[in-house]
C-alpha cells in the first residue's frame, strides 16, 4: 500500500516521541500490506474499528493514540485522515474527519 501524507505522522511523532515506534512499525506494515478488503485489515490489526466511506480507526501504541485513514483498497492508497491522543479522537467524527 502507499501511504498517502507519511508527513503527518513524522510531524506528529516530532512531537510525540513516545509514538515514533509504534508509528514508525503502523507504516511499515501497512506499506507491505495488500489490502483488499476491510476484513483482510481486521485479520491483521484485530483491534481497528472499520467505519463507512472506506475509514478505518488504528490504535497506535496500545489505545494511547488514534489513527484515522481512508483506503482505496483498488488502487492500494492509504489516506491519513487524522492522528491524535485518544482524547483528541473523542472530540472528533470519525466518519467525516479530515485534514486541513
Amino acid at each position: 500500500m502507499k501511504i498517502i501524507s507519511v508527513k503527518i505522522l513524522r510531524d506528529f511523532w516530532a512531537e510525540n516521541p513516545d509514538a515514533e515506534q509504534p508509528l514508525r512499525a503502523w507504516v511499515d506494515e501497512a506499506t507491505k500490506a495488500d489490502w483488499k478488503t476491510p476484513a483482510e485489515i481486521k485479520v491483521q490489526y484485530r483491534s481497528a474499528s472499520i467505519l463507512k466511506d472506506r475509514r478505518v480507526v488504528f490504535n497506535i501504541k496500545g489505545n494511547s493514540y488514534r489513527l484515522i485513514v481512508a483506503i482505496a483498497y483498488q488502487r492500494g492508497w492509504i489516506f491519513v485522515k487524522f492522528i491524535g491522543t485518544h482524547k483528541e479522537y473523542d472530540a472528533v467524527d470519525a466518519d467525516t474527519i479530515d485534514l486541513e
